[in-house]
């Protein structure tokens, strides 16, 4: 038992880097999968568009749904258009905001599409496909050709070779330029890897920098936030079953309901905000916030300057233990 909670602490400290590296890994297999069972290089002049498409086409699917599964997406989005006010561009009230929160979304989302890129990459066969019936590779493996037969059956047995193992062996001078193509391919996969460890950690590094708290209160925060997303869940299964009970007993039983509290349209809208740091009060939440400042109606509920990407969990509903 020792044994297992020590697991399941260290899962619960590394859950985000865990989750990301599962996301990899998932998408890495679909890779795998892709490439070996439903991939097949025509060997036609439209090798361009069919590498190229398996190459980026899911990427981009995977970047889309990226968007739909992010739970803080749907948060800046819902209520944000209600017709009786019209248009509105988010809480902060400016684009400019509403981009600034979205950056570091999109910096999760783009995982799992990275990761197809680099795979892809790395295994060289989309690549391979893609750069064989480019016009430009076709010019510059068969340039050396005399004459202008001969350069265009290079150009045709280049299309082939993805096709044909035994046309590989057999036209050396042409194949060990085609093997060229693999090594680019798989530079580029390293090159698009290297880059992108850098950048997050360089973005990680600056990020904990302009951290307005202190490492030990931040871990405090996260983990007041968790317990707090699975006392809402609790609490709210608790009162939506409640109130579904009475208004069920009423119905059946032709009766008035008994008066029954449940929070209004504008309590949830005023804990729907997105948090706003503010370095003279300490809230943990909104709903922190909202229950000190006397149900939100003080002139202090909405003051917050800074949307800081290091408190970025606040706002974050983590759909496993809230379930909203």
């Amino acid at each position: 038992m020792d044994k297992l909670r020590g697991v399941m602490d260290f899962c619960i400290r590394h859950q985000t880097f865990l989750g990301y590296s599962i996301v990899s890994l998932l998408t890495a297999a679909t890779e795998q999968i892709f490439s070996v069972v439903v991939f097949k290089c025509p060997c036609t002049p439209g090798n361009v568009l069919y590498g190229s498409a398996f190459l980026l086409a899911p990427a981009f699917i995977l970047f889309l749904l990226g968007f739909m599964v992010n739970s803080k997406v749907w948060r800046l989005v819902t209520g944000s258009c209600p017709s009786e006010k019209g248009c509105r561009c988010n809480p902060c009230g400016t684009c400019k905001c509403y981009c600034l929160l979205l950056m570091p979304v999109i910096a999760r989302i783009l995982v799992a599409p990275l990761t197809w890129l680099a795979v892809a990459l790395l295994r060289a066969s989309f690549y391979e496909c893609a750069a064989s019936g480019s016009s430009l590779i076709k010019n510059y493996m068969c340039k050396d050709k005399p004459s202008t037969g001969e350069e265009e059956k290079c150009h045709e047995l280049l299309l082939r070779i993805p096709c044909n193992a035994k046309l590989f062996e057999e036209e050396k001078d042409l194949s060990t330029k085609f093997l060229s193509l693999q090594a680019q391919s798989q530079l580029l996969g390293w090159l698009m890897i290297a880059t992108i460890m850098t950048v997050a950690l360089i973005l990680t590094c600056i990020n904990r920098c302009y951290s307005p708290v202190s490492y030990l209160q931040l871990m405090f925060w996260k983990i007041y936030t968790k317990k707090e997303q699975e006392l809402l869940k609790t609490k709210a299964t608790e009162h939506a079953a409640k109130l579904a009970e009475i208004n069920t007993k009423c119905f059946f039983e032709a009766t008035d309901p008994a008066p029954f509290q449940t929070p209004s349209n504008e309590d949830w809208r005023k804990i729907s905000f997105l948090y706003a740091f503010h370095p003279e009060e300490q809230y943990y939440s909104m709903i922190h916030k909202y229950v000190n400042t006397n149900r939100g109606s003080s002139t202090r509920f909405g003051t917050g300057n800074q949307n800081l990407p290091v408190l970025g969990f606040v706002d974050e509903a983590n759909i496993s233990e809230a379930g909203l």
